[in-house]
């Protein structure tokens, strides 16, 4: 029982994590059908600034180090709640300018030249993040206390014993901000706008609206959860270049896969699945773990190659 109630708990806070990613890329594939494998470097560059923002970090390789004359030095200092406010920002700013000028030219054209020019970003931003920052892992950057509440330690849980405070935060952060952008995204007129562009853009522009905007926004929403999950993540994992790639993209196709593209709820679903997947295996049989996630959704692919709330259309 201990067990698998820990299983739970990391399963649920991994899918959290997931199903962030995974509705920043579903809401611009469903919305815009453009196919952005840059998603996983909108991860890496939120979980780099949660590293600049939240403290101070030695950086003996790459270009910082031969600018700073203290290495152990860089770092803002400000806090985990500070970078919480500046992540979405700074990377809503970043996803604008990318449908600007990476999406918007490619709309028309085929999905292979967006799936180039996007996994083209992804590795450049990548490799960008290796020379500015060496190769080397910096550590996590989880607070001991956020609000003035303790959320460093452990917590004793029942039936679970020691457990990490930090991952029940992330829980419940992730989870907030999942219910935020739903309803955005399901409940307003902008939400509306969208999908009725999806749908019929000529009319949606006949009818005065300009969905060239509204594109915008969803991109540059899309692109700020994926900095939030990155900047989440990074707080329970060493940040090194290839975690966008290893711990963001990758999950995050696949979290649309089983969910369904376009779907919000589906996202949702499909974090949480792939999350408990994942903890269960890695519990289990980590040397196998991989291999079993890879193999579930090949299955699933051949099944209800849609999604579990994706249309036929989409899957098709």
């Amino acid at each position: 029982m201990v067990d698998i109630a820990g299983i739970l708990l990391t399963g649920l806070q991994q899918g959290a994590i997931f199903a962030l990613l995974g509705i920043g890329l579903t809401i611009i594939l469903g919305t815009m059908e453009f196919l952005n494998l840059a998603h996983g470097a909108l991860y890496l560059v939120g979980a780099y600034l949660g590293v600049f923002i939240t403290g101070t970090t030695t950086v003996e390789q790459g270009a910082i180090a031969g600018f700073v004359s203290n290495p152990s030095a860089f770092g803002l200092d400000a806090g985990f709640l500070a970078a919480l406010l500046i992540v979405p920002v700074a990377l809503f700013i970043i996803g604008v300018a990318m449908e600007r000028f990476v999406a918007r030219p490619l709309y028309d054209r085929s999905e292979v030249e967006q799936l180039l020019l996007t996994f083209g970003l992804a590795l450049i931003v990548e490799e960008i993040a290796r020379r500015v920052f060496g190769s080397t892992p910096k550590s996590s950057y989880a607070p001991a206390e956020l609000l003035g509440i303790t959320v460093g330690g452990q917590a004793n849980i029942p039936l679970v014993g020691q457990y990490p405070r930090w991952r029940f935060v992330i829980i419940g952060l992730t989870s907030l901000l999942i219910v935020l952008t739903y309803v955005i995204i399901e409940q307003t007129d902008f939400g509306l706008v969208v999908k009725a562009g999806t749908q019929d853009s000529e009319m949606v522009r006949m009818l005065g609206i300009d969905i060239t905007r509204s594109y915008a926004i969803v991109f540059g929403v899309g692109a700020a959860l994926a900095g939030l999950a990155g900047l989440v993540g990074g707080s329970i994992i060493d940040v090194a270049p290839g975690v966008g790639t290893n711990n963001a993209l990758v999950p995050a196709f696949l979290t649309v896969v089983i969910g369904g593209a376009g779907s919000v709820i589906g996202a949702i679903t499909g974090g949480i699945i792939l999350g408990m997947v994942t903890a269960i295996f890695e519990f289990q049989a980590p040397q196998w773990s991989q291999i079993v996630l890879f193999g579930f959704v090949a299955i699933f692919l051949l099944v209800r190659p849609e999604g579990l709330f994706g249309s036929v259309e989409v899957g098709e």
